[in-house]
């Protein structure tokens, strides 16, 4: 009942996504490695640029603050803004380029970090000012500094525990003010205030979730096949390379299997398009079965594919090749099996140095089988 109730929110609000979408936007565990490095590039560079444009603004106020404010609390303020300027300034030359949520992580943190506690310093100053007029006026706008912070989620294509744990600091920084004033302003006051700021933080981590739905749908358009909703050739390319720079890091196996399905010119050639596409599908959905959550098969061109398996060596490649060819990949239009020749090949047992190496070693491996008697793997 509750998952069908998200689903529904998800359905209304987030531009008709699918419950496996939904999942996406809850949390980043099970995103795929093409996505995590898109949103981990696209938050970067959100960030540097936020960062470049505060760094260029903050220290213009610092005229208004020596306006409005005797000496030495305009001084002091200046102080903090020139700090605070220079954090910006060097958040926006850093992570320059990185793939990795984490360095994603880090900038945002450090993005929503440096104003909060500008925030909390300011507030320390200002907390005792009993100036009135254009004093009290400028005292007061820097109130409503944590609204702007977490109206800034919004920017960025995050999931709902990542916008509530980002929203946090702002939160908390909000409730540390409120108790330094406790003897200044009612508590009916500072609820409402901290009722409004919870209320723009839920709905910026909406528009966040909103912007990761539509870019996982741009990633999925444009890095699967149509037919068979394989990754296609240019983005599982770019996969395996990420998948091999992984398993090199870590010292970790990684398996490519190379598949082609046997006689399928001989399916078009005597039943036409339609069919070679339907035996096409039959057989993705049986490899698609076979395999584990951070497993990916790509549409190698025509009837070849290629299997990426991180964390796998040998003998669980094999393992896997063996249920698939136990189970079957489907029927052909006369009702004989549908068949396939795999070659395999694993980056630590094969000593390769890069990932075209290795689907190379498996594409070498699989002509092999074929010219073997085909419905059969060679490797490992």
């Amino acid at each position: 009942m509750f998952t069908r109730f998200l689903n529904l929110i998800a359905t209304r609000l987030l531009a008709n996504v699918s419950s496996e979408s939904f999942s996406l936007l809850l949390h980043p565990l099970a995103h795929p490695p093409l996505l995590v490095r898109y949103r981990a590039e696209l938050i970067i560079s959100r960030v540097r640029l936020i960062s470049a444009l505060f760094a260029a603004l903050t220290p213009l106020w610092i005229i208004v603050d020596f306006l409005a404010f005797e000496a030495p609390l305009s001084i002091t303020l200046a102080g903090g803004r020139l700090v605070t300027t220079l954090a910006f300034a060097v958040l926006a030359m850093s992570y320059r380029g990185s793939p990795h949520m984490k360095d994603a992580y880090r900038a945002l943190a450090i993005m929503f970090i440096i104003p909060t506690l500008f925030f909390i310093y300011s507030h320390l100053l200002l907390s005792n000012l009993n100036g009135e007029g254009g004093a009290a006026v400028i005292a007061s706008g820097y109130a409503f500094l944590p609204f702007v912070l977490v109206a800034g989620l919004s920017m960025f294509p995050l999931t709902a525990v990542e916008g509530a744990v980002f929203s946090m600091p702002v939160l908390l920084s909000s409730a540390i003010v409120a108790v330094i004033q406790m003897n200044q302003m009612n508590w009916n006051t500072h609820l409402g205030a901290f009722w409004l700021l919870m209320l723009i933080a839920a709905t910026a981590t909406l528009a966040s979730m909103s912007q990761l739905a539509f870019m996982t749908a741009l990633v999925r358009q444009a890095n699967h096949d149509p037919l068979t909703r394989c990754f296609n050739r240019a983005s599982g390319e770019e996969m395996f390379d990420l998948q091999f720079s992984i398993a090199e890091r870590n010292g970790s196996p990684l398996t490519a299997v190379f598949a082609d399905i046997d006689n399928f010119k001989s399916v078009n050639d005597s039943y036409g398009h339609d069919a070679g596409d339907r035996v096409l599908i039959t057989a993705v959905d049986a490899i698609r079965s076979a395999l584990r959550g951070g497993d990916a098969l790509v549409r190698w061109g025509g009837e070849e594919f290629l299997v990426i398996l991180p964390n796998t060596d040998c003998p669980s490649a094999v393992a896997m090749l063996e249920r698939l060819r136990a189970n079957g990949l489907g029927q052909r239009p006369d009702g004989t099996p549908v068949t396939a020749s795999y070659g395999l090949s694993e980056r630590l047992a094969d000593g390769v140095k890069d990932s075209r190496e290795l689907v190379e070693i498996a594409d070498q491996r699989m002509y092999q089988a074929k010219e073997s008697g085909r419905d059969r793997w060679v490797g490992c």
